[in-house]
């Protein structure tokens, strides 16, 4: 009797060196084909390797992440791997995607460690052997941080490129080239007075471009005037990883010693430029305390982008002279480079959409509470009609009920064949052909009922999320207007787009509603005119709403 072959792939890990890497794979691709032909029942489906990954994670490992979505899918019955540590050193990586491959039928073979999952008793051997994987890859980083620690303090330079310096082979180089520029930085921050905003902007007009960055902004003169490198100072572990697992790294604010040396290099700048600079930098940064009053003021910071370039809203304010405040909010690309233009260079800077006033931005807010006030019956009509589809079956037309009756009456006929052969009816052949053909009814009636049953979790989760949005818009109905600290509760997400569009995202309900206005008058009495509403609806797949990340 034939017996359908298990469709079996291989997953190796391999190193970056590019000759190694063929010679590994080669020799791989031949272990693995001779595994396989070892057994009758199998066939290679493919060879899955992945360069100088570590095994720590899988978020990052392309081919081990094709073969198990390839698996699920139903591509591969079996995956062959010499051993744990080749296919995760991550303990609960390790179990989790065994786990997940067996849920679905499909084994792992650690060839050389002499496991299968499809063993009853294999659990406790596979998290053994990922836990020893594991902690040899902690040891293995603990050492590697120790040899880099060592040769930081030796001075050998752990970093890239940068503006007038190259690093080559652990050493800062001057790029004489590019000394101007970092020079004239300093100079037009400390002796010309000027903002980091303004100097990005001149230095575009000049036609200076930055190197290895796309655009001059505030964060890059930023980092340039903070940059000990420029004095002739070299500072590392400025950043460190706490987990060897996710290699995450995070900014060191004490967590680790830094290494600081002195004089280690040529300077760009002299050090009496450099202190003034500093100086200059801690008088003009704003203390803690109006930074947290400052981030806690606007009720929309992080919350306006800009419709025409997709960068965010800065806000702009000044004092007038009755004392009162003007705010507004601009777009970031026109603030660091005024309006759209090209460069010599060809590209394309700065953003012509136009400002917003503070007042206009929440009267806008103001007439979507009260639209929603006003609308509230519609407006639940139309968020159930939007989750639900407003459908009382599936698209098949058929409800689950009527494919159990099918699928019964389908098994009452196979067992009525059965005796007809039994009473010499019909032959043994005509026997297995039309079992043959029940069974295909059979099994494409269950594909059809597993489709019914997840479109009905799927409608029943869409009610639970419909009660879930109708308690919110309860809540909403009796917001007060006044209260700045509830709109940055309830916004999610503001685009203002040319010609007085403003389209806004409310959270956890999926509304939205795009406005048409017009303002005018002056900066201390502002007026806006609603001209034109859109309400606007959106759900994902399953009925959450997820606005478009900008």
């Amino acid at each position: 009797m034939n017996h359908k072959k298990l469709r079996v792939a291989a997953y190796c890990r391999v190193s970056t060196d590019k000759d190694d890497q063929t010679n590994s794979l080669l020799s791989q691709r031949k272990y693995f084909a001779e595994y396989i032909t070892r057994h009758e029942d199998w066939i290679l489906q493919d060879v899955y390797y992945d360069e100088g990954i570590s095994g720590t994670q899988t978020k990052k490992r392309i081919g081990f992440n094709t073969m198990i979505e390839e698996a699920l899918r139903g591509g591969i019955d079996l995956i062959l791997t010499k051993e744990v540590c080749r296919f995760a050193r991550n303990t609960v990586d390790t179990l989790h995607y065994t786990r997940l491959l067996k849920d679905k039928g499909i084994g792992v073979i650690f060839t050389i460690d002499n496991i299968d999952t499809r063993d009853a008793d294999v659990e406790l051997r596979l998290t053994i052997m990922a836990s020893i994987a594991q902690e040899e890859s902690r040891k293995t980083s603990e050492r590697v941080k120790w040899g880099q620690k060592r040769r930081m303090e030796q001075g050998v330079v752990f970093g890239r490129d940068m503006i007038g310096y190259t690093v080559r082979n652990g050493e800062l180089t001057v790029n004489e080239a590019e000394v101007p520029l970092v020079r004239a930085v300093f100079h037009k921050y400390t002796n010309e007075g000027k903002g980091t905003h303004v100097i990005a902007r001149e230095l575009m007009e000049e036609g200076l471009r930055p190197p290895r960055v796309k655009l001059w902004s505030n964060t890059v003169i930023l980092r340039m005037l903070r940059n000990e490198k420029y004095v002739g100072d070299l500072c590392q572990k400025k950043t460190y990883t706490p987990n060897y697992l996710t290699h995450a790294k995070k900014y060191n604010r004490g967590a680790e010693e830094m290494v600081y040396i002195t004089d280690h290099h040529d300077p760009i700048i002299d050090r009496e430029l450099w202190n003034r600079t500093q100086a200059e930098l801690k008088r003009r940064s704003p203390s803690e305390a109006i930074k947290t009053k400052h981030s806690n003021r606007y009720w929309c910071s992080g919350k306006l982008w800009c419709g025409a370039c997709g960068h965010h809203f800065v806000s702009r304010t000044k004092k007038l002279a009755d004392g009162s405040t003007y705010k507004a909010w601009r777009c970031y690309a026109f603030a660091n480079h005024g309006t759209a233009k090209t460069m010599d260079t060809g590209e394309a800077v700065g953003c012509s959409n136009g400002s917003i006033n503070e007042r206009a931005l929440l009267s806008c807010v103001h007439h979507c509470i009260r639209q929603f006030q006003a609308n509230r019956k519609a407006l639940k009509a139309e968020l159930l009609q939007e989750l639900t589809g407003a459908k009382s079956v599936n698209d098949t037309g058929t409800d689950a009920s009527g494919i159990h009756e099918k699928l019964e009456a389908l098994n009452t006929k196979k067992r009525k064949a059965v005796d007809l052969m039994l009473d010499g009816l019909i032959s043994k052949v005509e026997l297995q052909e039309q079992t043959k053909w029940y069974d295909d009814q059979i099994e494409e009636l269950n594909k059809l009922l597993q489709g019914v049953q997840k479109e009905d979790d799927m409608r029943s989760r869409q009610m639970n999320l419909f009660r879930q949005y109708d308690s919110v818009l309860d809540e909403i109905m009796t917001f007060d207007e006044s209260n700045l600290g509830l709109y940055r509760e309830l916004v999610e997400k503001i685009t203002v787009y040319p010609g007085g569009v403003v389209e806004i995202w409310f959270r956890e309900i999926p509304f939205g509603m795009k406005l048409k206005i017009r303002s005018f008058g002056r900066a201390d009495e502002y007026t806006t005119e609603i001209l034109e509403t859109e309400i606007l609806t959106q759900t994902t797949e399953n009925g959450i709403y997820a606005p478009e990340a900008s």
